[in-house]
């Protein structure tokens, strides 16, 4: 005998102690999918015999299904469960998650069951107790499928329980292995002209046969239509004609609407009220042959609720899907696909106020549906209605999978009036999308607690809940509008600890790295003395607030590393976005890109900008008292050096110290100035993250620094080109003018130069190759580790840093920060967005030394 089981069930093993359940639920079903009541028993009392323990080892199993079923996890119950007070909560259970109850039931004759316990150590009971379950299980067999069980299996002998096998069967709506691409089509609602039209827009072929109009699709692409194909068109059974002819060749999927169960119920002789435009299918489709009737009610009683597509990536329902309802079957999953959920209240129009459970959908899967009428399709958290009302005079609208690209074609005209008006005038745009609009309150627990998040490029990156805490503290009290907090970027290790006498860094250790990761091509940039600088600018006001949700006449932004606004002048920042945004302009950005905004990742200078508390708190006091003591000492040394030749060692010390500290002065001084306009300051960008539709990480950094020389000649005065050179590191002679390009510049006082892969992204031997490596030099290096650190005691000691959880946390910025921009320009909520850029700065509070 072959017993068949949904892959997604939640199954009760029934039958008498000593019948052979667990026996049978270890050979057809894994360890782990198995809740034993009697392990559960042991687990809650040390002893598996203890029935004392019975209810509270019930609660722990039934806990452990609810997690299991949760997360769509096949479920065995092994209990006797021969009392019908037993079985009750397994049915509510399998109800509660969506699943299919199924029972095995293992009837075998009394004196059988009560020899196998006699030979058990642990069964030692009279036969009594097997004698009373046996006679629950008989009075229990036919009423079974009454209690809810949707498929019961009866096994009644051992030779038939020996020869049984187990198939798990797929859901109906499972069609996880069908990646797509997909084209999924809106209400058609018997607009056949229509259909064809869009059909042909999307370049399928449309042509007439014996057995009514068929299409053939395009580069192996399949429709999916979302239902309610009928009622108040013109042309209803063309519509119906093609659409079975579409599915029954493979080229087309359907799911139905609540408009097509109606038909299909009034077709079977049931009492329907005509009403809707249910009377225009049953007119028309009187005008054909009874044949094809029937055709209609097998095409339509054979829809599934709702499919799931793309390992779980895409779901399609006519009226949405709940995620804890999808791919699951069950009578509430149906009549949700069918219906959505209501509040119980009516509208003006006389008709039911639908619950807005896009709003407060947080699954990963993508979900289409139609069955609401709207003038635009919206994305609102990865779900989206394209049901355009074509019907109503509106659109017939289509969406492109997973191109996210929606295509539609304007109605021929107005075939039914709507109750409620949804075309009519605006007395302007929209201010906000339902995104923008759902976005506007931010929730804590989005951000808050330990978090794993999954990147492209960096797979998983756990976020502990320490540093969560201590990102939302900055956010909450420092951030920028957290509408414009779209990327942070990430920290940048410097090279490995060169070896060469009187130096920490050097240029040779950069380009081994990157050798040694297999990259043969790099680009070294000067690295600019200043602060770090996130500059996005739109093309104007309305780009920022159809783009980012901005409403307060805000065209762009300037903030830190940390997400803190930048200035705290409101008129120089903006003074400062607009010279950028004309400079974008005049460069031809906004039409070379097809753009309203762009990303720009910057170093603003001086460094003083920002820095003026770190100057006038650390690096100023620590010079000018070292500058006001040492000389003092090195008087009196050298008095009595003259009486004390042994001080002469210590004396030269000191002069060292003093000639270290006058260094260490001229080292910061040079990235100093006063900024009293905009003209004191410079901004050099250095990669063009994004902009509309893209994520700039698949162009190479000669992209990057082309057409950011392009903006920058716009406007020199304040826009600075980074220099750079690209070296090949597999030809000595490139290594060595870089080299020398990197002491023209430290030798002249420069911070030095950052070294990355050509390519933005690149992979080596154990993952990411670190983005970006400083390289910087001997008189910057006083600044971040103090003025005395060349000399060789200390820097011998400096040698032996480690850079392991420098790189790593690299790393893991770099993916968080790239995972934050492709979010957003795939139109994902803002919270999905903030979850990375939270990421970034929790990352930032880890013990990291900050002198790296």
């Amino acid at each position: 005998m072959n017993i068949t089981i949904p892959e997604l069930s939640l199954v009760a093993m029934v039958g008498a102690s000593g019948c052979g359940k667990s026996t049978f639920a270890r050979q057809h079903f894994k360890s782990t999918e198995i809740l034993s009541s009697d392990f559960c028993r042991g687990l809650v009392s040390d002893d598996q015999n203890d029935q004392s323990a019975t209810n509270d080892a019930f609660d722990l199993l039934h806990y452990i299904a609810r997690k299991r079923l949760a997360a769509g996890r096949l479920t065995v119950v092994d209990a006797t469960n021969v009392q019908i007070e037993a079985r009750k909560p397994i049915v509510a259970l399998a109800r509660e998650y969506h699943v299919l109850p199924v029972a095995i039931v293992l009837n075998l004759p009394e004196k059988l069951c009560h020899e196998r316990n006699q030979s058990r150590a642990d069964r030692q009971f009279g036969p009594h107790v097997v004698r009373n379950q046996s006679q629950q299980l008989r009075r229990s067999l036919r009423g079974l499928e009454r209690e809810g069980f949707r498929h019961v299996f009866i096994l009644s002998s051992p030779e038939e329980i020996a020869t049984t096998t187990v198939t798990r069967q797929p859901l109906w709506n499972n069609r996880r292995a069908e990646h797509g691409p997909f084209d999924i089509i809106g209400d058609i609602h018997g607009c056949y002209d229509e259909l064809c039209a869009l059909l042909a827009k999307l370049n399928y072929q449309i042509e007439m046969t014996a057995d009514g109009p068929k299409a053939i699709r395009p580069n192996g692409r399949k429709a999916i239509f979302v239902g309610d194909l009928v009622d108040r068109g013109p042309w209803i059974p063309h519509v119906l004609r093609l659409v079975m002819n579409m599915v029954a060749e493979g080229s087309a999927h359907c799911v139905p609407g609540n408009h097509d169960m109606k038909l299909m119920r009034k077709l079977k002789g049931r009492d329907v009220q005509l009403t809707h435009g249910l009377a225009d299918s049953i007119n028309q489709l009187d005008q054909g042959t009874p044949e094809f009737k029937q055709k209609v009610i097998q095409f339509l009683d054979d829809l599934v609720s709702h499919y799931v597509f793309d390992d779980g990536k895409l779901v399609v329902a006519h009226a949405g899907m709940k995620e804890e309802m999808q791919g699951r079957g069950s009578g509430k999953v149906r009549d949700f696909a069918l219906y959505g959920e209501t509040t119980g209240e009516t509208d003006e129009y006389g008709l039911p106020v639908r619950y807005n459970w896009a709003a407060e959908y947080r699954g990963k899967a993508m979900v289409v549906y139609g069955h609401t009428p709207v003038a635009e399709p919206e994305w609102l958290n990865r779900t989206i209605n394209i049901d355009t009302g074509c019907v109503f005079g509106g659109k017939l609208t289509a969406l492109r999978y997973p191109e996210r690209e929606l295509v539609s074609v304007p109605a021929l005209r107005t075939y039914y009036e709507s109750t409620k008006p949804f075309l009519k005038e605006e007395d302007g745009t929209p201010a906000l999308t339902a995104q923008q609009q759902q976005d506007e309150l931010l929730d804590i627990e989005d951000v808050l607690g330990k978090r794993i998040i999954h990147t492209r490029f960096h797979r998983n990156i756990t976020i502990r809940e320490e540093n969560a805490i201590t990102a939302l503290e900055v956010m909450s009290r420092f951030a920028a509008n957290p509408k414009w907090l779209i990327y942070l970027p990430p920290t940048m290790s410097p090279c490995e600890t060169s070896t060469r006498e009187g130096l920490l860094e050097y240029p040779e250790e950069a380009f081994s790295y990157f050798l040694h990761e297999g990259v043969h091509k790099v680009v070294c940039e000067q690295k600019h003395m200043g602060s770090r600088a996130v500059v996005v600018v739109c093309r104007d006001s309305d780009a920022a607030r159809r783009r980012f949700g901005v409403m307060e006449g805000e065209s762009g932004a300037c903030y830190t590393r940390t997400g803190r606004r930048f200035f705290n002048d409101i008129e120089l920042e903006s003074e400062l976005l607009d010279r950028v945004r004309k400079a974008v302009g005049a460069a031809g950005i906004w039409e070379s890109l097809k753009t309203d905004w762009v990303c720009l990742d910057c170093e603003l200078m001086p460094w003083s900008a920002k820095a003026q508390e770190l100057l006038r708190r650390q690096y100023a006091p620590t010079g000018a008292a070292a500058r006001a003591a040492l000389p003092d000492a090195i008087g009196a040394l050298s008095a009595a050096a003259e009486n004390t030749p042994e001080i002469h060692q210590l004396l030269e010390r000191y002069r060292a110290r003093a000639e270290a500290a006058d260094l260490y002065v001229d080292a910061y001084r040079r990235y100093c100035w006063t900024v009293e306009s905009l003209s004191d300051l410079k901004v050099a960008p250095f990669h063009l993250l994004s902009s509309e539709g893209a994520v700039h990480s698949s162009k190479d950094h000669g992209w990057h620094m082309e057409i950011l020389r392009q903006i920058c000649q716009a406007d020199p005065a304040m826009l600075l080109a980074t220099p750079f050179q690209i070296v090949d590191l597999t030809q000595p002679a490139d290594q060595e003018k870089a080299i020398v390009w990197w002491q023209e510049l430290t030798s002249g006082g420069g911070e030095g130069m950052v070294v990355k892969p050509f390519d933005f992204v690149v992979n080596g031997r154990k993952g990411l190759v670190q983005p970006a490596v400083k390289v910087r030099g001997r008189e910057y290096l006083r600044i971040i580790y103090g003025p005395e650190y060349a000399l060789p005691e200390n820097l011998g000691r400096l040698r032996n840093r480690g850079l392991g959880a420098k790189r790593s946390l690299a790393s893991r910025e770099f993916a968080l920060g790239l995972e934050a921009l492709e979010r957003f320009v795939h139109n994902e909520p803002l919270r999905r967005v903030h979850e990375c850029v939270f990421g970034v700065l929790a990352l930032e509070s880890e013990p990291v030394d900050p002198r790296l």
